[in-house]
């Protein structure tokens, strides 16, 4: 096998420096950073396109480039399902979630929980983003530590001197190397299997193109509903509430611009979902007959890309380093976005609240000291993701489960007039502990073959030894025999529920309990009925006009909804139902939703 030569250093050096110097250019341009409203939200000046193409780097991260196109070859092309699932989390994220953060002029999105409910659940939101970000190492992806290293420092560098607006533009070059570096990969294996046709009828006949498996049970890794149901959830708990992604949208100049963002941002996700499944197809076109996890020539999934990139490119110079700047370019711009966000909201919730005499231009500065010590954490969590390895995988996915009880939260908050502080409290407690439980179990007990229905490979085309085909003929045999201890009832059930519904399961107990409790600590349950009631009477109300004014809707019932809060900690829903009948019909729209 090839290995990189100095072109391909050259190639992956050239990305790192522009993206420095994308730094260095914002942190002078106009005068520099000013106040911190410039470096964590770009002076709110930003347009719809480079933020959608920001968006749309932040979500293709190196497990996106070496993960996904493994993913396809692995389990087949029933991944692709995730291309409705983009819709409906735009879909959400544009018109229930952007209006509320957008119109409240906010920076960090737990800024909205103390408006809502009180500081103490504004800080624990914080403190469970900022344990769920930081803990996660982002520059994985490559055994070149040169290379981690080089690209960790260069990150931290620009997001510290040039803020939201050299995170945004760094990310809008850095997708495009990542298109660059997917699309040499394809046109190269399109060459190599003389032509598209070949790779889809392999794919056919190898079973890859498995895109529809409508089984409702909610244990199988990815079917139809999983993908749909489980992926909006965990996807709105990112594009909805997480500050990673709400930072960039709400620092737009409008909020068209803003909502145009997440929709241009759309496209750009079926691109690289269709980027990805290609070179997943290829991968089992050109490895059919030989697979290199089984022959050992790569030790997990994630080395396929760069053994495939290896294969076929070497005689073309540079351009396997392109393929690498485009994974370390997926890598650069998870991170940077990482680095603001964790910088905005100890800024905006752990510093500016307590510390009220510090001036703008003390908080710019010290906005760019978060930057640099989170830029210094990440580096760090790389170097202990290789010594600990499976160890912390795992714990990554505990911390994962996050999402959804934050999101259970938010929606809580936005969707449920009635709820008080006390419920979201109770809510968020219960929806995070049983999402531990059961994210804890599925690592103790992995989910058995048949959950996760990995594909046929095989070594039958290999030129290896009589050894290693004895060890490695069957995939699916190795895989089962690896728990040895005896399974609990619950391993085979509860444990082994899909990994997509994790964040559903934590957003639906949050809400549900954070209802129950709010209706029996603070809420009569018979004003809540009258109300409906009194509401589902007015007779003018139909279903199409609801939907038209569904805009006007959610900003006059919010803006009742944040009058109340700054009198009292709840939102007495039969308040509400004394208002005009305007209000009354905003409220019923609201509620009806």
């Amino acid at each position: 096998m090839a290995s990189f030569a100095v072109w391909d250093y050259v190639v992956f050096v050239a990305m790192l420096l522009v993206s420095a110097a994308i730094g260095v250019y914002y942190a002078f341009v106009g005068g520099g950073q000013k106040s911190s409203k410039d470096f964590l939200m770009g002076g709110r000046s930003m347009s719809a396109l480079p933020v959608a193409l920001s968006l749309t780097a932040s979500f293709m991260s190196a497990i996106t480039v070496l993960g996904t196109p493994a993913e396809i070859y692995r389990y087949g092309a029933i991944f692709c399902i995730f291309a409705i699932t983009y819709g409906l989390v735009v879909l959400c994220s544009a018109e229930i979630f952007l209006p509320v953060f957008y119109r409240l002029g906010i920076t960090s999105t737990y800024e909205y929980l103390e408006l809502r409910f009180n500081k103490y659940l504004r800080l624990c939101g914080t403190i469970l983003f900022i344990i769920q970000t930081a803990s996660k190492p982002q520059i994985t992806g490559f055994d070149l530590w040169g290379a981690v290293v080089a690209t960790g420092v260069v990150c931290t560098f620009y997001c510290t001197l040039g803020g939201l607006k050299a995170v945004v533009w760094t990310d809008v070059f850095q997708v495009g190397i990542m298109v660059a570096g997917f699309s040499s990969v394809i046109i190269r294996a399109v060459v190599v299997q003389e032509g598209i046709g070949r790779i889809v009828n392999d794919s056919y006949y190898g079973g890859r193109l498995n895109f529809w498996d409508f089984d409702p049970n909610p244990l199988q890794r990815h079917t139809f509903w999983t993908i749909v149901i489980g992926g909006t959830f965990t996807w709105t708990a990112i594009y909805g509430v997480n500050q990673s992604q709400v930072q960039r949208y709400i620092a737009c100049k409008s909020r068209f611009h803003a909502k145009m963002s997440l929709y241009i941002n759309l496209v750009g996700l079926w691109v690289i979902l269709v980027c990805a499944m290609l070179c997943g197809l290829s991968l089992y076109s050109i490895y059919k007959d030989c697979d290199p996890w089984m022959a050992k020539e790569v030790s997990a999934f994630d080395q396929l890309m760069p053994y495939l990139v290896l294969d076929i490119l070497h005689n073309f110079p540079g351009v396997p380093g392109l393929f690498v700047a485009s994974a370390y370019s997926g890598t650069l711009s998870t991170v940077s976005s990482s680095i603001n966000a964790l910088a905005a909201v100890t800024v905006e919730d752990l510093i500016r609240p307590y510390f009220k005499s510090l001036s703008e231009k003390k908080l710019s500065w010290i906005s760019m000291g978060m930057s640099l010590f989170y830029g210094g954490v990440c580096i760090a969590m790389a170097a202990v993701a290789s010594l600990l390895g499976t160890l912390l995988q795992a714990a990554l996915s505990i911390f994962g489960m996050v999402g959804g009880p934050l999101l259970g939260l938010f929606t809580l908050g936005i969707l449920c007039s009635f709820a008080n502080a006390i419920g979201a409290f109770v809510g968020l407690a219960s929806g995070f502990v049983i999402s531990l439980w059961v994210g804890i179990g599925s690592q103790i007990y992995p989910p058995l073959p048949e959950r996760t229905k990995p594909l046929y490979l095989s070594t039958a085309g290999c030129n290896i030894s009589l050894e290693n085909l004895t060890s490695t003929v069957n995939p699916l045999t190795r895989i089962s025999n690896i728990p040895t201890t005896e399974r609990p009832a619950l391993a085979d059930n509860w444990y082994s529920l899909s990994y997509l519904y994790f964040s559903t399961l934590g957003t639906l107990i949050t809400v549900a309990v954070g209802i129950i409790t709010s209706l029996l600590t603070g809420t009569s349950s018979g004003a809540v009925i009258e109300c409906l009631l009194d509401l589902f009477q007015t007779r003018e109300l139909s279903l199409p006009q609801k939907l038209l004014d569904f805009r006007h809707i959610s900003l006059t019932y919010f803006r009742t909804m944040k009058l109340q809060t700054q009198q009292t900690n709840s939102v007495p829903l039969a308040s509400l139902c004394l208002a005009t009948n305007k209000h009354k019909l905003h409220l019923y729209h609201f509620l009806s939703l």
